[in-house]
């Protein structure tokens, strides 16, 4: 059973990333574009440039848009992961010091599973992987794609 589960890991990491990477777009576009719904429920965004709201909904958008295409997946996550640390230390914690009581389940669950992400790289169904293909298939040298084992 182990081996099966194992052999899976690469698929299961790779739909893993899109939906979180897919997810964390959407905070981004709710905030910058008011998709969804916007910030107040009735298509509002945030300011321009308005710290940290604008900068984290600019992380949101781009980081959560690279690693769900899978696109330097490793480096987007870090990014998103520090942000969404900021978010939990700076605008959480200081209102409780548990997630459940200051609102802050979002920013850390997403902190670790970016952190994750860093760890793991992209998976399978990952533009990274396909372009590491194409570097070894014109002669380059092809990155370790070897899944995760415990």
């Amino acid at each position: 059973m182990t081996e099966r589960l194992n052999s899976a890991q690469p698929y299961t990491l790779g739909l893993f990333r899109i939906v979180v990477g897919l997810l964390f777009a959407c905070h981004g576009a709710v905030a910058l574009f008011g998709a969804l719904g916007g910030v107040d429920g009735n298509g509002g965004t945030v300011e321009t440039g308005a710290w940290p709201n604008w900068y984290a909904a600019v992380i949101e958008l781009a980081g959560g848009t690279l690693v769900l295409l899978g696109l330097g997946t490793r480096a987007a996550a870090f990014l998103s992961s520090g942000a969404m640390a900021y978010a939990y230390f700076k605008v959480h914690q200081p209102e409780g010091l548990w997630p459940i009581e200051n609102d802050g389940e979002g920013a850390a669950l997403y902190c670790w599973a970016m952190f994750l992400l860093v760890f793991t790289g992209s998976g399978a169904f990952g533009l990274d992987r396909l372009f590491a293909r194409r570097t070894s298939a014109q002669g380059g040298r092809q990155a370790d794609q070897s899944p995760v084992a415990a």
